[in-house]
This record gives C-alpha cells, structure tokens and sequence, in this order.
C-alpha cells in the first residue's frame, strides 16, 4: 500500500471518527441544554428579581418551622416563570427560523411546564428542607442540584408525556443530570458574587 493510500485511510479514520463523536456525544449535549433552557432560567431568575411578599405569608408548619422560607416569594415565582417561557418562545423562534430539526422540538406547553415544574421542584425541596430542621441556605446535596429536573419532568409526565418521552432518552437523562449538577455549582457562584445568593451553594 502506496503512503498516499495510507494518509487517505488514515484521514478517513479521523473524519469517521470526528462524526461518531458528534451523533453520540455532541448533538446529544446541545440537546440536553436546549430541554433544559426553559428550566435553567427561572431559578436565577426568581433570585434576581424576586423579594416582596413570602409564599408562605411567613407562616409556619405543624412542626413549628416555616412553610417554604422568606426565599420563595410571589414576585420570584412570576418573574421566574415568565422567564423561562420567554427563553422557551425564544428557542421555538430560533427552531423555526433556522430549521433547527435536529434539535428537539419545543412548544408553548412545554416550556410552560418546564418551567414552572422547576419552581415546584425548588419549592417542593424548600417545603422538604423544612421539615427537616434545614435553615434557609444549608446545604442538601443532590436535592439542591437536581429538584428543577425532578419538578420539570414530574410536571411534563404528568401533563405531556408524548414529548417528554420523545425527546428525553436514556443518554440525554445522564447529560441533563450531569450538566445540572455543574451549572447548578457555576451559577450559584455567580450569584453569589453578585449579592443575589447568600451562600455560594
């Protein structure tokens, strides 16, 4: 075999393998942050304009800890909520104005869900956190990184399982869990240089 045929199916080799990495780690990676756009937003969103008037009203549970905490605000439910539905009508405009049909297909009821299901998610482990004698800020590793996934998706199986299923497979799951995981770090650090987090966790 001639050293050009060598570099031809050498260069082939690499191009081959340049396009197996995109297919299985690349698209799936863009994938998984768009799903999770409409959901990533309203929790820093919620912290930057939140404040005002408590969920809870201030009051507390039958344990005689508070209901939710001075964190979970009206103000920050809305504004964290209509956050990530701009960025999810965001999205849908840019799929349809660029054909981006290798991406998954958002609608107004996903993004709804996505992101108001990452505000129950928060609330749920704030209600939780609670009832465990937690004080506002401490951590609760896992809970604290992963409660936006669970009340997204809880909330999208609930009310549309048919997209749900058809765009969140098995190996985008481990991306979303693991991208979560270090964005959740990365933007609580910000935050909390920012002045808009208390702890940087």
């Amino acid at each position: 075999m001639s050293y050009l045929n060598v570099f031809i199916c050498s260069l082939l080799e690499v191009l081959e393998c340049t396009i197996i990495s995109i297919d299985f780690f690349i698209i799936p990676l863009f994938a998984a942050v768009w799903i999770m756009l409409p959901a990533y937003i309203p929790n820093p969103a919620a912290a930057l304009f939140g404040g005002g008037t408590p969920l809870d009203f201030g009051r507390n549970y039958s344990d005689g800890h508070r209901i939710f905490g001075d964190g979970k605000t009206f103000r920050g439910l809305f504004f964290g909520v209509m956050a990530g539905i701009v960025t999810g009508l965001l999205l849908i405009w840019l799929s349809a104005t660029f054909a981006l049909t290798f991406l998954p297909q958002h609608t107004l009821i996903s993004v709804s869900l996505l992101a108001l299901g990452a505000l129950l998610g928060d609330l749920g482990k704030s209600f939780l956190k609670r009832r465990l004698g937690k004080v506002r800020g401490e951590k609760w590793p896992v809970a604290d990184q992963l409660d936006l996934v669970a009340g997204a998706f809880i909330l999208m199986l609930l009310f549309d399982p048919s997209w749900l299923f058809a765009y969140v497979t098995i190996p985008i799951l481990i991306i979303i869990v693991i991208l979560t995981i270090i964005l959740h770090r990365v933007v609580n650090i910000i935050g909390y240089f920012m002045g808009v987090k208390e702890v940087p966790w």
